[in-house]
């Protein structure tokens, strides 16, 4: 059995491997035919174009990879079918149940192997390309947003933790390439929605450990005739404010403690397909915690664990293309089936994404039932092929 397996092993990781290049090589042209009408314009050459679609690779990898193992693997077993080499190993005693454990094992390396992909290298070569194509044409990320880049984060006793106190919102015009922000817009209410501060800052620099320093500070500081000091507002005038008391104290400097961190900074703008299992978790809780939606960054998340999974399904669903004789059509035939496959998996994956989302069904569900699905579609072939 162990020659047996390495047979399959060489056979299928050689069929998988050439179909992965073929896609790989059709992706790139496409998105070098996409970055062709931006050659030119703002600094852009065509040699950032080639680098740009070339750093986008290690992405296309991780999304590609089950449909080539598909592909591959039904090429293998349809060759296997077509020279009779399964019916003998067949006859030797290997049964159904050892040759899935074979194509298990092997599927297990192109798991791993796509986890790496989506965990490791993607997302840090998705914003090094973002990073490219901005630094060519001189912009900054959130220049790609009319009115800047918004987020929220929570104003706490105790900077990070203790009681909630008050809600604050995030406008920042621009975020450079190295973190820095330039025209900070802080606006910060209490928790009975009252606008309680406009701080404005030229820039702000992160310093580590959740704060931030803010230069050329202006702090506008709002009070509440309804409220004396130390004491609550009057809920029943929330909007009574006077501007005599209106406090503005301006300063070269000032340190901000905040949940907000470049990395959420840089997340929040990032598609959460291009996102790693960890940045969505963060991410997600942070919006859970500021009550924002986040249901859509939940998807991604579970999408992102059982998505290379699937692999074991796509490998078994073509197992039955083993006992299928060469009088049942040719291998092209069985190629082209499979890429049928492949191509369903892909808009069923897609379409319960955004079911999941429009239904509210819960994240875990709307991930796994694709997958679900086609395990059925295999074990019924299975047993067809079996029975047949």
């Amino acid at each position: 059995m162990k020659i047996l397996q390495r047979y399959f092993a060489v056979s299928i990781t050689q069929a998988v491997l050439f179909v992965l290049v073929a896609f790989l090589a059709l992706l790139a042209f496409m998105d070098l035919t996409g970055e062709l009408a931006s050659v030119g314009k703002n600094g852009y050459g065509i040699g950032h174009a080639f680098l740009y679609v070339l750093i986008l690779v290690p992405g296309h990898v991780y999304e590609v990879m089950p449909i080539a193992t598909l592909i591959g693997t039904i090429y293998t077993m349809a060759q296997f079918a077509s020279t009779s080499e399964f019916t003998i190993m067949r006859a030797s005693s290997m049964s159904t149940a050892k040759a899935a454990a074979m194509l298990f094992k092997i599927g297990a390396g192109f798991v791993v192997l796509t986890f790496i992909f989506g965990e490791l290298i993607t997302p840090r070569t998705a914003p090094l390309a973002a990073k490219l194509k901005l630094t060519a044409r001189g912009a900054a990320l959130s220049q790609e947003f009319r009115s800047g880049l918004w987020t929220k984060d929570l104003l706490k006793s105790e900077g990070v933790s203790g009681a909630t106190i008050g809600t604050r919102f995030f406008n920042v015009r621009e975020v450079r390439q190295d973190g820095e922000l330039v025209d900070v817009k802080l606006y910060e209410f209490d928790t009975s929605l009252r606008l309680r501060a406009l701080i404005l800052a030229k820039r702000a620099s992160y310093l580590g450990n959740n704060t931030w320093r803010l230069s050329d500070v202006t702090e506008n500081r709002f009070s509440n005739s309804a409220a004396g000091p130390g004491l609550e507002p009057n809920l029943g005038n929330n909007f009574s404010q006077e501007t005599s008391l209106v406090s503005t104290v301006n300063s070269p400097s000032k340190d901000m403690v905040s949940e907000i961190t470049p990395k959420i900074l840089s997340v929040s703008s990032a598609a959460p397909e291009r996102m790693s299992a960890n940045e969505l978790a963060v991410y997600t809780r942070h919006l859970a915690e500021n009550k924002q939606e986040a249901e859509r960054f939940k998807i991604a998340f579970w999408k992102k664990l059982i998505d290379p999974l699937s692999i074991f399904v796509l490998m078994a669903l073509a197992l039955p293309f083993a006992y299928l004789h060469t009088r049942s059509g040719g291998v092209s035939l069985k190629i082209f089936i499979g890429i049928m496959i492949g191509v369903s998996f892909i808009l069923i994956n897609t379409l319960f994404s955004h079911l999941g989302l429009l239904s509210t069904w819960p994240a875990l569900l709307t991930a796994v039932t694709p997958s679900a699905l086609f395990l059925l579609l295999a074990l019924g072939a299975l047993w067809w092929v079996e029975r047949h």
